[in-house]
């Protein structure tokens, strides 16, 4: 599936208005539209796919959704809205489908959900992974520890570990370059810089992180040291919950003595 309009801008599009609902004659109809700036259905039909007796449906549709101005002249003619309008119409309807689903996913969620988890919870694929990351970081209200390779440390990362400092929380960092370091200072200064427990080229290691002594997630990168952490099936990771989880209570152990031991050294 493409995503980059600069391969096939046209193709895209379509697409693209598919995935928001249109349907094939109606996304081709308004792309064409857009590419003609106005036109007939005769001439709707003659850059694109769509049979002229059904350039007429497509219009209907796209008439009902606002996406067309229709000219009452014989024949018709057909003009697309703007490119801005088209894409704050699909914004407004997305952020409103998205309130809606979001009210009913907490209304079924429990009152009160439980913190601890008992054994260990699997995540696939490096997004998947780091929006695990975002919500522990999110949830954090004391400390967190974090230790990745660099590739992995994405600006929204560490905007949101910036966040979680701005409102109170100790932020440790594990693992990065002096680069790194300099930019991390820079961004979040009060951040805490510790050396890593092992080089990470070494390793097929993808990130450590702990979150108040009681949210723990580590990844690898299943392909071996040299996966491209861009490819979404590259990272796996296990996380767990409660101060009584196993991994949390192994990981909060490799932690605090390693933390210890750098506290020690300086």
């Amino acid at each position: 599936m493409s995503t980059d309009p600069s391969d096939d801008p046209r193709s895209v599009a379509i697409e693209q208005l598919e995935q928001f609902g249109l349907s094939a004659y109606a996304a081709r109809t308004f792309v064409a539209l857009v590419n003609l700036g106005t036109g007939t259905a005769k001439d709707v039909s003659g850059v694109s796919d769509v049979p002229r007796t059904r350039v007429y449906d497509a219009i209907d549709e796209l008439h009902d959704l606002g996406l067309v101005d229709v000219k009452q002249s014989s024949p018709k003619e057909f003009r697309a809205i703007s490119a801005d309008t088209t894409s704050r119409k699909f914004e407004l309807k997305t952020d409103h489908r998205l309130s809606i689903l979001r009210t009913a996913l907490d209304e079924l969620e429990p009152v009160e959900r439980s913190e601890e988890q008992r054994g260990v919870w699997t995540v696939d694929g490096e997004e998947a992974v780091e929006d695990r990351v975002f919500e522990f970081i999110r949830g954090a209200d004391d400390e967190i520890v974090y230790m990745t390779v660099e590739d992995l440390l994405t600006d929204d990362i560490v905007d949101e570990l910036g966040a979680a400092a701005s409102r109170g929380v100790t932020i440790r960092l594990g693992g990065v370059s002096a680069d790194v370091q300099t930019r991390i200072h820079e961004e979040i200064p009060d951040a805490e810089l510790f050396e890593s427990l092992w080089i990470w080229s070494d390793t097929p290691a993808g990130r450590l992180l702990m979150v108040d002594g009681s949210r723990t997630l580590v990844s690898v990168l299943v392909n071996g040291a040299d996966a491209a952490p861009t490819d979404p099936r590259s990272e796996t990771a296990i996380w767990g919950s409660g101060e009584k989880n196993s991994l949390v209570v192994v990981l909060k152990a490799i932690f605090t003595w390693r933390l210890e031991g750098a506290d020690e050294a300086e």
